[in-house]
């Protein structure tokens, strides 16, 4: 599947893709404002953003970032991907406090709750973040843990956490093993790759010099390990709904 991805993002113009991570670039220390969107659903939280952009951003920057989609869909990431009635994939990972966490052992006491961000470059991993910072009462009153996954070092997601004033702990998905293990995992582009790695620093930021990134996807895993709620769309943009998971995290706990 990897493969697959890299030769079809790789026919993308380079043009349009130094487009595309320009945007990235420029909003790489923007964060959301969790207290005046506390109001809103997260759908319109990352429409207003996306909307932000296409009423500022120039027409080949709109058409790059629409193509880049449009390339990863195509390939079917979303279809062979862990689905619903999967069986979960365990690791051992490190949070950003330093502590180790066994994913089956969290799974094996309450339902969890698995969800990935991409970086805190990332202006709608943010808004995403702060939406869930928001729910994690509910959810946890619903009888599910968060788990956070990102394939930023345990440093730069503290950082992340610290800049959205966020409780969450993320753990470290190193050169994102677990990603590629749940079939959410793609290369960017090479004609990308100077400013991701020159520009953006990703590689200060992973720890690696892999160019890769996961959809940002979210799943609800039960007790016996298995797949319940799954959320994968390769539109960056689109995020799972917090009031959905947690819908699904009560039809798994009967609450």
């Amino acid at each position: 599947m990897k493969n697959l991805v890299r030769k079809l993002l790789l026919a993308v113009p380079a043009s349009m893709i130094v487009l595309g991570a320009s945007e990235a670039l420029s909003q790489q220390t923007e964060v959301a404002s969790p207290d005046a969107k506390s109001q809103s659903s997260l759908a319109e939280q990352l429409a207003a953003k996306a909307a932000g952009f296409a009423e500022t951003a120039p027409p080949q920057l709109r058409q790059a970032f629409s193509k880049g989609v449009d390339i990863v869909r195509a390939t079917g990431i979303e279809q062979s991907a862990k689905q619903v009635g999967d069986m979960a994939v365990d690791a051992k990972l490190v949070g950003w406090d330093g502590k180790m966490v066994q994913l089956s052992d969290m799974w094996k006491e309450s339902p969890i709750v698995l969800m990935w961000y991409r970086g805190g470059w990332c202006p709608y991993c943010n808004i995403q973040l702060n939406a869930m910072q928001r729910s994690l009462n509910e959810i946890e009153g619903a009888g599910a843990k968060l788990v956070v996954l990102t394939p930023e070092l345990p440093e730069k997601a503290k950082e992340t956490a610290e800049a959205n004033n966020l409780g969450i702990v993320a753990l470290h998905d190193e050169k994102n093993a677990v990603a590629d293990d749940y079939g959410i995992l793609f290369d960017l582009p090479k004609p990308i790759l100077p400013i991701y790695r020159d520009k953006l620093k990703m590689g200060t930021y992973n720890g690696h010099s892999k160019m890769e990134l996961p959809l940002s996807a979210t799943y609800v895993i039960d007790q016996s390990g298995k797949i319940t709620y799954a959320f994968l769309d390769a539109d960056y943009k689109n995020r799972a709904e917090p009031a959905e998971v947690i819908a699904a995290v009560k039809t798994v706990s009967g609450n």
